[in-house]
């Protein structure tokens, strides 16, 4: 089908994204802050793991909502924008494949990586519509 692109969908997903970008990023830094502040204890409640996973989870859908936004909305969002929304990914990515090494001082490192993808998610905010 040529012509412009079909609306699969209303802008709710954009404002959807929109909202809980702040959300997600407030979510990591919080428990990344925690992180942070637990990493000379020995002992790591379990709570903080749940934390973690809320956090890592809940930006892991800001980037699902961004690109289902950019697929059906036809909103053109911006190069930068979008680079950190990737980087996020990837840094989760990344994060995965060393969580063994995360195991030696987990709140330390996953406070770390997580306040590292808050930064990711201001930067990301803040480059909305802007290219390199």
């Amino acid at each position: 089908m040529s012509g412009p692109r079909r609306r699969l969908c209303c802008p709710l997903v954009s404002s959807i994204h929109t909202f809980w970008g702040e959300i997600a990023v407030a979510i990591s830094g919080v428990v990344g802050l925690w992180g942070v502040l637990m990493a000379r204890r020995e002992r790591v409640p379990r709570s903080f793991y749940w934390a973690v996973g809320v956090a890592i989870v809940s930006l892991l859908v800001q980037v699902t909502l961004g690109v289902l936004a950019m697929s059906t909305e036809n909103i053109d969002p911006g190069n930068q924008h979008v680079f950190y929304g990737v980087v996020i990914a990837v840094t989760f990515a990344f994060a995965y494949i060393y969580r063994a090494q995360f195991r030696k001082r987990p709140a330390l490192y996953y406070g770390l990586l997580l306040l590292f993808s808050m930064g990711l998610g201001i930067r990301g905010i803040m480059t909305f519509g802007q290219s390199f």
